[in-house]
């Protein structure tokens, strides 16, 4: 297998030019064979594609065909203290013969599928390292009519609309190609899911200030309103406000006037959407200060919920709740996947949606009726002061969690009495309990604690990269992670530049002698069959730490990747990586550079394959001349992002 880096020196200057070509186009709604036209496989989220020619038989014959850096050497060579993120996240789209994606600082490249050279890139509108810097959105969007060809793309702060065809701004769209998405009053600016195209509506959201996240200090946050705007002209269509208004449903879910002090909320990932009921889904995130809401009481609508929109008008047409008053920052942020499943001998057009509590919420797509009965069920109380915890909260009666949830004394690692007694002195410290059990102040006082130890933790177990979907076979397959977090609070009354009693300190729980506090498998794959609402298989996803010196002489199964990889379903065969490191600083069980073939009904391991760096986003598959070709994002801490392809010879 050669790993050489392709040639894309020559191409660059043409793909400057805009003198590339497409021709053909993808009908709305249609899925064109061997093409992969939205980021998620197809607007219903599936991370599925109907492809055979990679099978069991010859799997192992998969080399790498070509690779692709992350960001074109032009910008690199031009701007050498650019400093791209190696996370890339960003999986590209397949059309007409030409791949699309958001590179490493998110300007949209177009690439040969075949070779992965440059067709075109899009120039940055001020050719300074900081007009070039930015960050890979997760995908691009694609739209036709006729001759018209564009592509979408949320950068920073902006929605841009490019032609397909060139790269070029659309010059009648918004200010010269460009929508500018940035609220009132917003601190600083995220980013957030990519656009999706329903009918002739473009529907942004995303995450603004970031103080769901984690628990920034201030209040006043801007909620990230979803946003449809035109698809040909860029002018707003509709707003759909994701805290509401006074006088608008869910305004008394906010109490302590709290309306106008919180917000944060949008959607961090991704966007499904169902263009014969021209409806988008839309997953939304935790509140203001995930951690604290003590000055947000009530539900707190529509903080982590589904919420299905009419793409036409922006109005709800019904939405799901999945955590009330959200302290564990528990977002709503995997896809939202469509497919249609048989229950009971009915056959229903559903909607699935993962948590990060390791539930699987599972709906009528039209209706918003779950398919199986959601329970109000009674879980602890808060007690910080201040503090009002929702006395309930929703669980599925089916499926069954496809995550380890709450901690008790018997989920404590005990691979040797020496590593049972440390972990157990560990956990003595913390508060500990059922999900949903409520972080807790730290105190230095006699019998105090040192948080709350909670799984799953705020990396959560369904996120954004959980969730692909067979619909040949109605399996939903879902990975999770054992990734416990500490949640203590501290009072902030001394802290400058604090509008909360309370702030969040540091969140990492302990590894005794770098071994996760909770038992394996950390990293694991759940096969659910939603004909039943029961799983099919679960299988720990890698080795792990078999190797480790405390571990070394025991005779131990594969304890799993605690990583956040992603899937992709095909025909014949589920694929799945390990996840890439590429924070620093994290432990040797949460990631690896391993990418897997796994038998679809059993969970076996087929084939498997060691690639440069650790996968970063999701895989994708498509047909070129006849061939198929598998792409993977990967990166690492000091590795470089690139997109590797991956084919028979």
């Amino acid at each position: 297998m050669s790993l050489a880096r392709p040639r894309v020196g020559v191409l660059l200057v043409v793909g400057l030019a805009g003198l590339a070509t497409i021709a053909g186009s993808a009908q709305d709604g249609e899925t064109p064979s061997g093409e992969w036209p939205y980021f998620g496989g197809t607007r219903a989220f599936t991370r599925y594609a109907p492809l055979d020619q990679i099978d069991q038989r010859n799997v192992a014959n998969l080399r790498v065909l070509w690779r692709r850096p992350a960001i074109d050497a032009v910008f690199t060579q031009a701007f050498p203290e650019l400093r791209p993120s190696n996370y890339l996240r960003s999986t590209p789209i397949m059309v007409d013969g030409i791949l699309y994606a958001s590179n490493a600082v998110g300007l949209v490249e177009a690439f040969d599928p075949g070779t992965g050279e440059t067709v075109w890139m899009q120039r940055p509108l001020t050719p300074t390292l900081e007009g070039v810097a930015g960050r890979a959105a997760h995908g691009v969007a694609y739209w036709a009519d006729g001759s018209d060809r564009r592509i979408f793309s949320l950068r920073n702060t902006h929605l841009y609309a490019l032609d397909a065809r060139t790269g070029r701004l659309i010059p009648g769209f918004g200010d010269g190609g460009r929508v500018d998405l940035t609220p009132e009053r917003a601190r600083r600016a995220n980013g957030g899911s990519s656009p999706i195209v329903v009918g002739d509506v473009v529907v942004v959201a995303g995450t603004v200030d970031g103080a769901g996240d984690s628990g920034v200090r201030w209040k006043g946050s801007v909620p990230e309103n979803v946003r449809g705007y035109d698809v040909r002209t860029g002018a707003l269509r509709w707003t759909f406000h994701v805290v509401p208004r006074p006088g608008e449903l869910g305004a008394d879910t906010w109490g302590a006037g709290s309306l106008t002090e919180s917000g944060d909320l949008g959607a961090w990932c991704c966007l499904s959407a169902d263009p014969r009921l021209g409806f988008v889904y839309v997953p939304l995130t935790a509140p203001t200060a995930a951690y604290y809401g003590g000055h947000r009481p009530g539900d707190n609508l529509f903080s982590n919920s589904l919420v299905a929109l009419n793409a036409e008008t922006g109005q709800r047409v019904w939405h799901f709740q999945m955590v009330h008053h959200d302290l564990w920052e528990y977002d709503t942020i995997g896809p939202p996947t469509l497919g249609e499943i048989t229950v009971d001998g009915r056959r229903i057009r559903a909607v699935m949606q993962p948590s990060k509590t390791g539930f699987l919420y599972v709906f009528d797509r039209e209706t918003g009726e779950p398919v199986w009965p959601i329970e109000e069920r009674p879980v602890p109380p808060s007690a910080v002061p201040g503090e009002q915890a929702s006395p309930t909260q929703p669980f599925p009666t089916r499926p069954p969690p496809f995550a380890h949830q709450g901690v008790t004394a018997d989920d404590i690692i005990d691979f040797t009495p020496e590593l049972a007694a440390r972990a157990a002195e560990i956990v003595d410290t913390f508060v500990v309990g059922p999900i949903f059990t409520p972080p807790s102040v730290v105190s230095d006082e006699p019998g105090g604690t040192r948080g709350t130890l909670a799984l799953p933790g705020s990396w959560g177990s369904g996120n954004w990269n959980t969730g692909a979907f067979d619909p040949e076979t109605g399996l939903y397959y879902a990975f999770s992670h054992v990734v416990p977090r500490v949640y203590r609070l501290a009072d902030a009354s001394d802290r400058p530049n604090t509008e909360m009693a309370y702030y969040s300190p540091n969140r990492d729980a302990p590894y005794p002698d770098g071994i996760p506090l909770i038992k394996p498998p950390w990293g694991r794959i759940t096969a659910i069959d939603l004909s039943r609402g029961e799983h099919a298989w679960q299988v720990a996803n890698g080795g792990g730490l078999r190797d480790h010196d405390a571990l070394r002489g025991l005779d131990l199964p594969p304890l799993g990747i605690a990583s956040r990889p992603v899937a992709l379903v095909t025909a014949t065969l589920l694929f799945i990586g390990e996840g890439g490191n590429v924070f620093g600083g994290i432990q040797e069980n949460m990631w690896g550079s391993a990418f897997r073939a796994y038998d679809k009904a059993t969970g076996s391991v087929v084939w498997e394959t060691n690639l440069p760096a650790g996968t970063t986003g999701g895989p994708m598959t498509y047909l070129n001349d006849g061939k198929q070709y598998i792409v993977v994002p990967i990166g690492g801490q000091d590795y470089p992002a690139e997109w590797v392809a991956l084919g028979l010879p």
